[in-house]
C-alpha cells in the first residue's frame, strides 16, 4: 500500500471513530476505543490504538489508566510527558466539573452537604489523598486545598501544613477529608490520632475543625462529626487542658 493510501485510511479511520462518538457518545465503545479517541487529540499523527491497548494492559482497566500517576503513564511505550499529562487532565477536569456544579460558594452547614461535597473531591481516585476544606464564618467554602498525594496504601501530611493552609485562606473553620481506596470508611487509629492533633493545633489559633470526612468507592462517606468522634476528641482535649 502506498504512503498516500495509508494516510488516507488513517484519516478515514479517525473520522469513523469521531462520527461514531458524535452519534452515540461512548456508550457502545470498548475501553481501548475510548482511550484511542482521547489520544487523537494529543497524538495527532500516529495510530493510537496500539498505545491505548498498551495502557490497558499495563494498568488493567480504563479507570486505573485515568487514575495513574504521570510517571507511571510515561513508563508505557508510546506515552510521552505531554500525553501523560493529557490523560491525567481527563480525571482532574471531571472532578473540577463536579465541584463547579455546586457553585463557588458551597454551603456546608450539614453532614449531608459535607458528604456530597467530599465525594466531588475524590471521584475516581485510586490513591489516598488528603484535602483541607476552608470555610468562612457562614460555613461557605472558601477553598479546597489538596495537601498531599499518597499511594494506594496511605497519605502523608503534617499538622503544620494544615494550620498553614487554614490561616492562609483566612478560615473561620475547616473540614478535612481523605479517601480510603481500599473500600472501607472505617477510620484507622492513625486517622483518629491525626484528627486529634489537628483539633489541638487549630483550636490554639481559634479555627474550628468541624469534621473529618472519609470517602471510599463507590461513593460512601463517613462523617466523624456525625459519628460523634469529633466531639469526643474535643472533650478529651478539653479535659487534658483542664488537668494542665
Amino acid at each position: 500500500m502506498s504512503e498516500n493510501n495509508e494516510k488516507k485510511d488513517y484519516i478515514n479511520h479517525r473520522n469513523r471513530v469521531r462520527n461514531r462518538f458524535v452519534k452515540g457518545g461512548f456508550y457502545s465503545f470498548e475501553p481501548h476505543s475510548v482511550l484511542e479517541m482521547m489520544l487523537f487529540y494529543c497524538i495527532p499523527r500516529k495510530d493510537t490504538k496500539p498505545i491505548a491497548k498498551e495502557l490497558l494492559k499495563a494498568f488493567g482497566s480504563f479507570d486505573r489508566v485515568l487514575e495513574a500517576d504521570i510517571s507511571e503513564l510515561m513508563s508505557v511505550k508510546g506515552v510521552g510527558e505531554q500525553t501523560a499529562i493529557y490523560i491525567r487532565m481527563i480525571l482532574e477536569s471531571y472532578k473540577y466539573y463536579e465541584r463547579s456544579k455546586t457553585g463557588k460558594k458551597t454551603l456546608l452547614n450539614s453532614s449531608d452537604a459535607a458528604k456530597e461535597y467530599a465525594k466531588s473531591l475524590f471521584g475516581g481516585e485510586g490513591r489516598e489523598i488528603f484535602y483541607v476544606i476552608c470555610l468562612d464564618s457562614e460555613l461557605k467554602v472558601i477553598n479546597s486545598v489538596k495537601l498531599s498525594d499518597g499511594t494506594v496504601k496511605g497519605v502523608a501530611f503534617t499538622v503544620r501544613k494544615v494550620v498553614e493552609v487554614a490561616t492562609a485562606n483566612r478560615s473561620s473553620s475547616i473540614m478535612i477529608a481523605h479517601n480510603h481506596p481500599s473500600g472501607s470508611t472505617e477510620p484507622s487509629n492513625e486517622d483518629i490520632s491525626s484528627t486529634k492533633r489537628i483539633i489541638f493545633s487549630t483550636d490554639s489559633i481559634d479555627i474550628n475543625l468541624i469534621d473529618h470526612l472519609i470517602v471510599s468507592p463507590p461513593g460512601e462517606v463517613l462523617s466523624m462529626a456525625e459519628e460523634g468522634i469529633i466531639s469526643r476528641l474535643k472533650n478529651e482535649i478539653r479535659c487534658l487542658s483542664n488537668e494542665i
